[in-house]
């Protein structure tokens, strides 16, 4: 079997679900629109490397995916005590809500895959 690489709509995935996981929140609730701006105001966000875990890169593709994600406004880089601090945006959370049918529809097997020795996040489960 062929190996099956990740592309990099499936490593902005990862990230901005790791994002979203980090604020326990329920992505897909009906208030989540009302009460976004006191849970962005309450998140710590995460450090690079914590992101760079999740997504199970390196370095150079983890910058890659954050400046990315920047650009895009999904999410800011702020400078911490020892690391980068990464925190979502209301736009990352939105864009996430709405393409993650999609990314799961298209990567399955890989999203799988990637999560074989961990216990699966809690955006996988499909029996919203």
């Amino acid at each position: 079997m062929a190996k099956k690489y990740k592309t990099k709509e499936l490593y902005i995935c990862f990230t901005l679900n790791k994002l979203v996981q980090e604020l326990d929140i329920d992505l897909y609730g009906p208030s989540l629109e009302q009460e976004m701006d006191r849970i962005l105001l309450a998140q710590k966000g995460v450090s690079k490397m914590e992101i760079s875990d999740e997504i199970r890169s390196n370095h150079f593709q983890t910058n890659k995916i954050l400046e990315h994600l920047k650009e895009k406004g999904h999410v800011s880089i702020e400078p911490g005590e020892r690391s980068y601090v990464i925190k979502i945006t209301r736009e990352g959370i939105l864009y996430i809500r709405k393409y993650n049918e999609f990314f799961l529809s298209m990567y399955q097997e890989i999203i799988h895959e990637h999560y074989r020795f961990k216990k699966l996040p809690a955006w996988l489960d499909t029996e919203r």
